[in-house]
Order: structure tokens, then C-alpha cells, then sequence
């Protein structure tokens, strides 16, 4: 009913193979698009764009090359956060090197050295895979953090063993550096994720995507019917490396300016990129959306509920907050039960039990103000809610947010009728 595909012929062959076929669809986008580079850079204050704008977009970019790999490719990799930061140090010796040259170039190039990087340590998926590659893909987590340390060269040889993004201009506009405006920042990114994600989602619409699918659901089999998994495994640690070099290049260089490589691009860095491909959908560009949004607001969504206070909390606030939250945990307890034990998702009536308890206690927070806990708990509590959530995606529905969305737009087909 929301679709109107009643009417909504196609006519050629392009036509009917579009990304969005439904013109519902095509508007929805083009109205998130103006909403982006528009609306967005209008209203947005620096807090916003440096606390969520910025590392939603970088995050999602990285998340986008990962899924490849991962989502669609089925190579298990937990060296992200390794490749982050080859592409944030080819960018800062690209932008030292050749002050004059675009940044624009500076990212690509940084992106294109990272994929020669990825294909090197994706040598191994050729004789190994699963559990064997993903220590591989650890190992080369650890030596590319190493080598960034020990050789100094990479950091032109400063004491701190810090590197630093000069300021560089686009089209005039400064983006790197501390003159640069949060607005230009955020452009420069949406620049990019834009860019990454119409070619990620044509790559696996195009006969790269079904050779990808193809060696991860059985590699044999596709090796038998002619899909060289030289050929395709190596493609994809090539693409997937340089999405992730491209976000390690403006994770650098526009969000934080100045990085040392132990901090920013640890192995906690390759985890929470793995978990927002689990959390938002494997083998889906929109998960790589929606789970960077997710793990980017969580944060400061919590932050908000459970650490910021306006002044003096009263007995019967702290009350009503610790029976939302004790509500929050009996339904997620509930829900973790039925996927463990019935082997599917909850029914309507748990689902929609959750939600309104969510909406209740977001609800309390408006009206009423932050709970006042220490920051260190909340930021414990956000490893737990992260943790409960994989382990119920991972039982309950695989596919994650993406594919929550995918059974969100079918019953918005037929609504309100039942079938």
C-alpha cells in the first residue's frame, strides 16, 4: 500500500535492474540525500558533527569494506583496524610529501595503497579459511601496528612518535587542521560515503558480487562451475581494503587530526567495526548503515539517559528509572530465551513490550533528566547491551537490522491487510 508499485512499470531492461526499481524507493533516497547535503550542514551545531555526523559517516565506510569481505565475500577478518591505519599513514606522508596536490587524490591514493596491503595479507584465504584465517588476518592486526611504531620513517621521524594532519584546502575551503569548520568536515566525508557506497552496491550487483557470494556459500562448488577463487578472493581484500583505507585516511586526517597508532587503530578498532556488520546485517550495504549508526549513537544516547543530570535527583526519579531499566532487562531477558529456546524471533508482542519500554525510558530522560551514574558504569554498560545484542542477532536473526528492514518493508506492502 506505502510501495504504490500499481502502475509502476518497466519498460527496458536498465529500467528494470536499477537499484531502485520503486519509485517510493528512488524519492525515499533522493529525500535522505537532500536531508544529508543539505538540511544537515544548515542546522547542525560542531557538537553534533563531531560527536555523531563524523564518525557515522567514517565508521560506515569502513563498515561497507568489511561486509564485503565479510558479508558478501565470506572471508572472516579481524584486521580492520590494521588497514585503518596503513590509509591514515599513506595519507599523512602523502599530504607531508605533496603539499600541493588535492586532498581529494591524498584519500584515493591512501585508499588504493591500502588495497595493495589487503591484497598482500589476503595471500592466505588461497589455503586457508574460517577460524585460521581470522588469526591470519589478527596477525596482521599486530604487525602492522607494530611496524607503525618501530619504523619511524612512517611518522617523519618525530619524538612523540605522533603524526599530525596539516592544514589542506578543497576548493578553498579549508577541511584539515585546526581552522577547518565542521560543516566542510562533514561534506568532505559525505563525499566519500556516497561515493563508496554506489560503488560497493554496484560491485555486488555486477558478476563481482555473485562470484563473492558464490566462493562464500561453497567455494568448491564455485570453483567447479568456473569462478576462479584466486581471482575472487584477492578482488575482494582488494575493494574491502580500500573502503577501510579511505575511512582510516579521513579518520585521521578530518575527525581526530592527530593519531598515535596504538590508541586510535588498536584491535579494538578491527572489533567494533566486526560488530557493526553483525549488529546492522551481513552481506548488506544498508547494515553497514544502519550498524554504524547504531554503535555511533549508543554512546550518546547513553550518555544522555544515564550520566547527564541537570542538578539534585529525588528518591522517586531514581525509582522510576530503575523500574524502566529493570522492565528494559526483563524484556531483553525474555527475548534472549525465545531465541535460545524456540529457535526464532519473539513474537509481535514481546517485541512491541521492548519497544515501548525503550520509548518509555527515553521518555523519562526528556522529561525528567539524566540518572546521574558515573561514566565508567555507563560506558560498561554499553559493552553489555553490545554484547547481549550480538548474541541475539547472531541466534535469533543473522541478518541482523537489515534484514528487520527488509520484513518491515513487506508488511508495509500489504498494510493494512494481512496478507
Amino acid at each position: 500500500m506505502f510501495y504504490r508499485e500499481a502502475g509502476d512499470f518497466s519498460t527496458t531492461y536498465p529500467e528494470d535492474s536499477q537499484t531502485f526499481p520503486i519509485k517510493f524507493d528512488r524519492y525515499r533516497y533522493y529525500f535522505v540525500l537532500f536531508v544529508a547535503a543539505v538540511v544537515i550542514p544548515l542546522l547542525a551545531n560542531d557538537y553534533w558533527v563531531s560527536a555523531i555526523f563524523l564518525p557515522f559517516l567514517i565508521y560506515a565506510i569502513a563498515a561497507i569494506g568489511l561486509n564485503i569481505l565479510t558479508g558478501y565475500c565470506g572471508q572472516v577478518s579481524l584486521g580492520t583496524g590494521g588497514f585503518m591505519a596503513v590509509g591514515a599513514y599513506a595519507c599523512y606522508k602523502l599530504m607531508t610529501a605533496f603539499p600541493d596536490v588535492s586532498m581529494l587524490i591524498h584519500v584515493l591514493i591512501a585508499g588504493l595503497i591500502t588495497a595493495g596491503v589487503g591484497v598482500l595479507f589476503g595471500l592466505p584465504s588461497l589455503r586457508i579459511k574460517g577460524f585460521y584465517l581470522a588469526v591470519a588476518t589478527l596477525a596482521a592486526q599486530f604487525f602492522l601496528v607494530w611496524l607503525f611504531n618501530r619504523v619511524s620513517w612512517f611518522y617523519n621521524y618525530s619524538a612523540s612518535g605522533q603524526i599530525n594532519a596539516p592544514e589542506r584546502e578543497v576548493f578553498g575551503v579549508i577541511i584539515t587542521g585546526p581552522n577547518s569548520s565542521a560543516w566542510a568536515e562533514y561534506m568532505f566525508c559525505l563525499f566519500f560515503v556516497v561515493l563508496s557506497a554506489v560503488i560497493a552496491r554496484n560491485l555486488t550487483r555486477g558478476s563481482f558480487g555473485r562470484k563473492w557470494m558464490a566462493i562464500r556459500d561453497m567455494d568448491i562448488a564455485a570453483e567447479i562451475i568456473g569462478v576462479n577463487p584466486l581471482a575472487s578472493k584477492l578482488s575482494a581484500f582488494a575493494v574491502s581494503s580500500f573502503f577501510i583505507g579511505i575511512s582510516g585516511a579521513l579518520f585521521f586526517s578530518v575527525y581526530l587530526g592527530a593519531v598515535e597508532v596504538g590508541e586510535a587503530f588498536g584491535i579494538q578498532k578491527s572489533f567494533i567495526v566486526l560488530f557493526m556488520i553483525i549488529i546492522g546485517g551481513l552481506g548488506s550495504i544498508f547494515g553497514a548503515f544502519a550498524g554504524a549508526a547504531f554503535l555511533v549513537v549508543l554512546p550518546v544516547l547513553l550518555k544522555i539517559m544515564l550520566a547527564d543530570s541537570d542538578g539534585d535527583i529525588s528518591t522517586l526519579q531514581y525509582a522510576f528509572g530503575y523500574v524502566f531499566l529493570a522492565a528494559l532487562l526483563v524484556s531483553f531477558v525474555m527475548m534472549l530465551r525465545a531465541a535460545i529456546f524456540k529457535r526464532g524471533v519473539p513474537d509481535n508482542g514481546m517485541v512491541g513490550w521492548i519497544f515501548a519500554m525503550i520509548a518509555a525510558f527515553i521518555a523519562y530522560t526528556i522529561t525528567i533528566g539524566g540518572m546521574g551514574w558515573p561514566t565508567d558504569i555507563v560506558a560498561h554498560l554499553q559493552l553489555v547491551i553490545v554484547g547481549a545484542l550480538i548474541i541475539i542477532f547472531l541466534i535469533a536473526e543473522p541478518h541482523g537490522i537489515a534484514q528487520l528492514w527488509r520484513v518491515a518493508k513487506e508488511k508495509l506492502r500489504l498494510w493494512p491487510f494481512p496478507h
